[in-house]
């Protein structure tokens, strides 16, 4: 299971995660969803990690890139109506927990990105899309809906009305409609999507670890409340910075006209 999910590491605390499924589209099956579940899970714990990055295996040939075309319909046609329900709480449940991690996920989205590959990516904190990307909601066209998430999370990307229209319609879209309806953050050409990636990855890592984990939790949950709720909210997640050392190590930085050090505690 250890190959399906690749893993790359940097010293400065960028992880990389490479669904490794070409052959099959890095479409999802039961093992690559628990291999992406454990590391996931892992990352909470992980105190030295800053970043993570996904992306899909097989982009150096513009044919065969692909982000994640979905759920691995060959393996889907063998499950019983059980099974698929065990598929659709697997899936859901994983990419919440990408959600949710507490590091800033960045879907550096190489090729096709459809179904459950698109709703892996709505599920990341930011979207880098190469300028070959095609991605869609296709789920209505195979007469079901979208089940890890994509109802839910691409309106409140790009608002109600635009994602009623295209998951109703089951359209693919482009990267630069992608990028003109806000879907994506960025589009690059294909060669520079990891590196493009790795640098955001970079302006995000050098700040203080703490600090961007409570934005996180704040945006995402706050996004979440009324105003009302969402504000006592976000003071409480500042509060939590107070009484770090990475909170005096950027004031010291910042009287010494130096770079802070930010350790995470």
């Amino acid at each position: 299971m250890a190959d399906i999910l690749l893993q790359e590491r940097t010293e400065d605390g960028i992880l990389v995660l490479t669904l490794n499924r070409p052959e099959a589209m890095n479409c999802f099956n039961f093992d690559l969803l628990a291999a992406l579940a454990d590391v996931i899970r892992e990352a909470n714990f992980d105190m030295d990690l800053r970043c993570i990055i996904i992306t899909g295996a097989g982009g150096e040939d513009p044919k065969k890139a692909s982000f994640s075309t979905g759920a691995d319909l060959k393996e889907r046609r063998t499950l019983s109506p059980d099974q698929v329900r065990r598929f659709i709480f697997t899936i859901r449940n994983t990419f919440t927990a990408v959600e949710q991690v507490r590091v800033p996920v960045i879907a550096a989205i190489n090729g096709f990105a459809f179904g459950g590959g698109m709703e892996l990516a709505l599920a990341c904190d930011l979207r880098i899309a190469s300028s070959n990307v095609i991605m869609g909601l296709t789920e209505t066209s195979l007469a079901i809906i979208p089940g890890a998430g994509g109802t839910q999370r691409l309106p409140r990307i790009i608002g109600i009305a635009k994602a009623k229209e295209l998951i109703f319609t089951a359209r693919r879209i482009d990267a630069r409609m992608a990028l003109d309806i806000g879907l994506v953050n960025r589009v690059v050409e294909p060669a520079e999507l990891i590196p493009a990636a790795r640098e955001l990855a970079q302006e995000i890592v050098k700040n203080g670890p703490i600090g961007v984990s409570q934005a996180k939790f704040a945006i995402n949950c706050g996004m979440e409340a009324s105003l009302g709720v969402a504000l006592p909210l976000e003071s409480k997640a500042y509060e939590v910075t107070i009484p770090t050392k990475d909170r005096l190590e950027a004031l010291a930085a910042f009287a010494e006209k130096r770079k802070p050090v930010f350790k995470g505690e």
